[in-house]
């Protein structure tokens, strides 16, 4: 039997044939949109930038009251969005991936906005917790700038959250994100102009008191005698180093990739920056317009970090988030097979890493995942024409369709749909691990219903019906392996059209097994597939198993 956590949990990607494809990214932060157009050669693999797009939104200014996006801040995204998607039609981009971060997360209307965007512009967002954006900025950072099997510290300042991340060349060690932002604590925490004494200093002991648990984790994962390096990425980084070097070298580098500030310097600016008024701030020259109101926040925040962190120099790094979704998009694609390749079984890790934490038992749902992958493969363009993503769903589910027991046995799909719903899987977005959890919680008891609160949570028809079928799948996977001692080998379907019949072939383990309660078990859970895919499920246990050659 192919043991399915060491093995290939996909279907090999295929390659592509042509040899550049030109994609977009867009990152919906809290503070501004931002788009970058990418051609990727796909024979090195690599990519080069061919376009980029900001315009700065302001998702972040939310009603003070209800917490929720404002309407005309609403209607200025759609308007920006709809702009990118014409520039990146222009530039012939064969695919645009939108990621939502903060901002968005922690509206209680985000997830209408992000409807209503594709209600009118057909532009699927996908909503990324604080730990995937975490991740994708780390991916980003590794795919244009050399780490040399050093540690590096990544500090990433935006509207609405700090992700600070410590990874080498192979993996990410540790990935945080922390509910402070430029644009954050500037509406909440500054009212005066210059800020006063009093704000000043609330406002540093605020960042450092909220950034003190990240940084402690970050120290606590690296190795005795190592000293890692500062990276710093995103927008208030870029304008510090920015300003910095348009006042100390006299002019600003061509490209920033690769400029250091000191902490000496970045404390100077800070004691500048909050002796002037917002006005005074715009007139520096290099500051981008709008930038002027947040600095100081921003500068405050990563002020904080550094001293933390202990570190006394950051190294400017121009690729952050918005690359990190275009590399995330090249590996899930399969065309990225050098030294990020082992960033590729993010998910596989993440899922096996979740198992392990709720004490599942791995054998048992291994044989469960094997099962329902063979039944989805058999059936494919028979019963479903689900392919490749949705099947590497139902592994997930599958591996993890057990974790509630960890809260009890009673409900315990439900206690699943719960861990794994508010875990932090790598690699997913907010909609698939709803559908992962979704699908875990039906494997056994009620089938999906709309009443649930849980698949009501799923509000496109297609991710529903995702569900529906993948579950009923998952229970008949379940059923096959009823005793958790791998009685049955293999099951071979097939369908019969004339009749809607679907034939299984069940192969025992042990010739002398009857396996009477997996055959009990099948026929007792096979009414949801039946009612689900319309057919009649008939099971035969054969007399001995088939050697496959």
């Amino acid at each position: 039997m192919v043991n399915l956590v060491s093995a290939s949990w996909g279907s090999t990607l295929t390659q592509t044939d042509k040899q550049q494809r030109i994609i977009a990214a867009i990152d919906l932060g809290t503070n501004s949109l931002h788009m970058v157009i990418v051609r990727i050669e796909t024979t090195l693999p690599a990519f080069s930038i061919i376009g980029r797009e900001k315009e700065t939104v302001r998702l972040g200014d939310r009603d003070l009251v209800t917490g929720c996006l404002k309407a005309e801040v609403i209607e200025r995204a759609i308007t920006c969005l709809r702009r990118f998607q014409e520039v990146a039609k222009t530039l012939n981009a064969e695919t645009i991936i939108a990621v939502a971060t903060s901002a968005v997360r922690e509206a209680p209307n985000g997830k209408e906005f992000l409807h209503k965007v594709e209600a009118e512009l057909g532009l699927s967002i996908d909503l990324i917790s604080g730990q995937e954006e975490a991740r994708r900025i780390y991916l980003g950072v590794l795919s244009g700038m050399e780490f040399n099997n050093q540690p590096h510290v990544i500090v990433d300042i935006g509207g609405g959250s700090t992700e600070i991340i410590l990874g080498d060349t192979h993996q990410a060690r540790t990935l945080t994100s922390t509910k402070i932002g430029a644009v954050r604590l500037t509406n909440e925490l500054i009212n005066t102009d210059p800020i006063s004494n009093a704000e000043f200093q609330y406002l540093q002991a605020y960042a450092r008191g909220m950034l003190e648990r990240s940084v402690e984790e970050v120290l606590a994962n690296l190795e005795f005698g190592e000293h890692p390096r500062l990276v710093g990425t995103s927008g208030t980084i870029e304008t510090l180093g920015m300003i910095n070097a348009r006042e100390k070298l006299g002019f600003v580098p061509s490209t920033l990739n690769g400029y250091q500030f000191s902490l000496k310097d970045l404390r100077e600016w800070v004691n500048r920056l909050r002796k002037m008024s917002n006005v005074e701030r715009a007139t520096i020259p290099g500051m981008p317009e709008k930038r002027s109101e947040v600095i100081l926040a921003g500068a405050i925040i990563l002020q904080e970090a550094m001293n933390l962190l202990g570190l006394e120099s950051i190294t400017v790094c121009e690729r952050a988030l918005r690359e990190g979704v275009i590399v995330d998009w090249m590996l899930t694609h399969g065309l990225i097979e050098d030294r990020l390749r082992y960033q590729s079984s993010v998910r596989e890790r993440s899922v096996l890493k979740t198992a392990k934490k709720y004490h599942v038992n791995l054998e048992h749902s291994d044989r469960v995942a094997i099962f329902a992958l063979s039944i989805f493969d058999q059936t494919q363009g028979i019963l479903h024409n689900w392919g490749t993503e949705e099947r590497q769903l139902l592994w997930a589910a599958a591996i993890l369709h057990n974790c509630g027991h960890f809260v009890s046995h009673d409900s315990h799909h439900k206690h699943s749909y719960y861990l794994i719903r508010n875990g932090e899987l790598l690699g997913y977005t907010e909609t698939e691990m709803e559908i992962i959890a979704n699908i875990a919680r039906y494997h056994r008891k009620s089938p999906p219903k709309k009443k649930h609160e849980n698949f009501r949570n799923l509000v496109h028809k297609e991710h529903r019906q995702i569900v529906s079928q993948l579950s009923a799948m998952l229970r008949l996977a379940v059923a096959l392996d009823r005793r958790h001692i791998g009685a049955i080998q293999q099951l071979q379907c097939e369908f019969i059209p004339a009749t809607r019949e679907l034939k299984m072939q069940i192969f025992p383990s042990r010739p002398d097994d009857e396996c009477s309660l997996e055959l009990w078990s099948l026929d007792y859970k096979k009414g949801v597939f039946e009612s689900e895919f319309g057919v009649k499920v008939v099971v035969n246990l054969e007399e001995s198993a088939v050697v496959v050659g």
